[in-house]
């Protein structure tokens, strides 16, 4: 009875350890000459602390997010994006790792109009903008990022190069 009891206390101890997360999220932007910046925008959740980490800061919160969202604005030229969270300037494109996902903005050449020919990647989904205002958001789950989304885009149904 007691191996039952303290095999329980232990589960239980152990089970807010579950929710806890740390994403240093590594990248890079480029300019238009081509000059590479390297950043670093993560994400950390800490259930024994109630501590969620954006970037560089931490915040106290009761509990984990259920989502975060990072915006990006075309420029009017369409030759360039701004993405605060990133570099204080305006970027031509961006590599972004955040644990196991992947988000890339690239500029490419396509046959058909594709708006400031982007490219925005999430994994191995790949999306053109339709807008000039795009938002990618990150759903929070026990375990870290549950999904990722985007809106101001549409799906890239094929479009050749």
């Amino acid at each position: 009875m007691k191996t039952k009891i303290l095999l329980a206390a232990a589960l239980l101890t152990s089970m807010p350890c579950l929710a806890d997360f740390d994403f240093v999220g590594k990248g890079e932007t480029k300019n238009a000459q081509g000059e590479a910046s390297a950043f670093s925008y993560g994400f950390a959740w800490n259930s024994d602390k109630k501590q969620f980490r954006i970037g560089k800061k931490t915040y106290d919160m009761d509990t984990l997010p259920e989502s975060y969202s990072i915006a990006f604005v075309l420029s009017k030229d369409e030759k360039n994006v701004w993405v605060q969270e990133f570099k204080s300037d305006w970027v031509e494109s961006f590599y972004w790792e955040l644990g196991n996902h992947i988000i890339r903005l690239e500029k490419r050449n396509f046959e058909q109009p594709v708006m400031g020919n982007y490219e925005l990647k999430i994994d191995d989904r790949s999306f053109f903008l339709n807008n000039r205002n795009i938002a990618i958001k990150l759903n929070f789950g026990k375990d870290g990022i549950d999904s990722i989304t985007a809106s101001g885009v549409t799906k890239n149904m094929g479009t050749k190069d």
